[in-house]
């Protein structure tokens, strides 16, 4: 499982949800049963009353907060139905999203 492209800044005020596809790395079969999202202090995992979920290899989580110009890392770890287990670890920067278009 890899991710292929940088994430882009979250803006400190959001709540986003972020998809992580497990799916390449799962046998043929093979379930994710759990899946835990732990961060560094400062940016909060699933605020708001969201949760982490999976469907098809791919976990979900909401990340939220966050200071601007501060790199967060999270960690999300799985369990399957075979009892294989797995961690990655993605970096999440914090800062001002630009607006693409005007209209």
């Amino acid at each position: 499982m890899s991710i292929v492209q940088p994430l882009p800044p979250k803006a400190p005020a959001a709540i986003l949800p972020y998809d992580i596809d497990w799916s390449a790395w799962l046998a043929p079969g093979e379930t994710i049963t759990a899946a835990t999202v732990t961060a560094d202090t400062g940016i909060n995992v699933n605020p708001s009353g969201k949760s982490t979920t999976t469907n098809a290899g791919v976990v979900t989580f909401w990340l939220g907060g966050g200071a601007s110009g501060a790199t967060y890392m999270v960690t999300i770890t799985i369990t399957t139905n075979s009892g294989a287990a797995d961690s990655r670890t993605i970096s999440v920067s914090v800062g001002t999203r630009m607006l693409l278009s005007v209209s």
